[in-house]
């Protein structure tokens, strides 16, 4: 039923970037943290950097538990479901990190986002995952789905703010540059977005 997979390439990869939505799982050290799963979507917003590398746009919200998550400890799970097709269920377990706007990766990264307009949705940063094992399972449970299109309010909710805008507004929420279990999260105050 499973297989493990030395890298992301072929059949996988084409599967893995054919979905419109993935999931993310992190969780702290401490055994009593708040564990954190996330969806992921609008198309352009992943990336296959290279065989066991990938990378995804993290844009403005109200929380920020992956980048903390990521920022004690590095562990976070992606996972990939066929909602159409034949079942698959695809895992990319990993070591993942935040890379922020001030970081000198930064332009290079966005290179891999050609689609992706980084003003109209707030971006703060982008998780770099190096996989350490990956894995496919049947998916026989998972119910036909079917795609319509991207949600367009995320964009037009933060397409308006400024970057000095976007500060104050994570400023203002309780778990953006603080973890709901008190662990650094986003760092703030917000450098500026490169230009591009």
């Amino acid at each position: 039923m499973g297989k493990n997979y030395d890298r992301i390439d072929g059949r996988l990869r084409a599967f893995i970037e054919a979905q419109h939505i993935f999931f993310t799982a992190t969780a702290p050290l401490d055994g009593d943290g708040t564990v954190n799963l996330s969806p992921k979507g609008l198309t352009g917003s992943f990336a296959v950097l290279d065989e066991r590398t990938v990378a995804y746009l993290d844009f403005a919200g109200s929380n920020a538990e992956t980048i903390a998550h990521l920022r004690e400890n590095g562990r976070i799970t992606l996972m990939w479901c066929a909602f159409d097709g034949p079942p698959n269920i695809v895992r990319v377990h990993g070591r993942g990190e935040p890379v922020f706007r001030d970081d000198a990766r930064w332009a290079e990264l966005m290179s891999h986002f050609p689609d992706i307009d980084p003003t109209a949705h707030g971006l703060r940063a982008i998780i770099v995952v190096t996989a350490e094992k990956i894995r496919d399972t049947c998916g026989y449970a998972v119910p036909f789905m079917t795609y319509e299109s991207d949600r367009p309010l995320h964009a037009s909710r933060f397409e308006r703010e400024t970057d000095e805008s976007l500060d104050e507004y994570f400023h203002k929420k309780e778990h953006v540059a603080t973890s709901m279990d008190g662990l650094p999260g986003l760092p703030l105050p917000l450098p500026p977005l490169p230009s591009m």
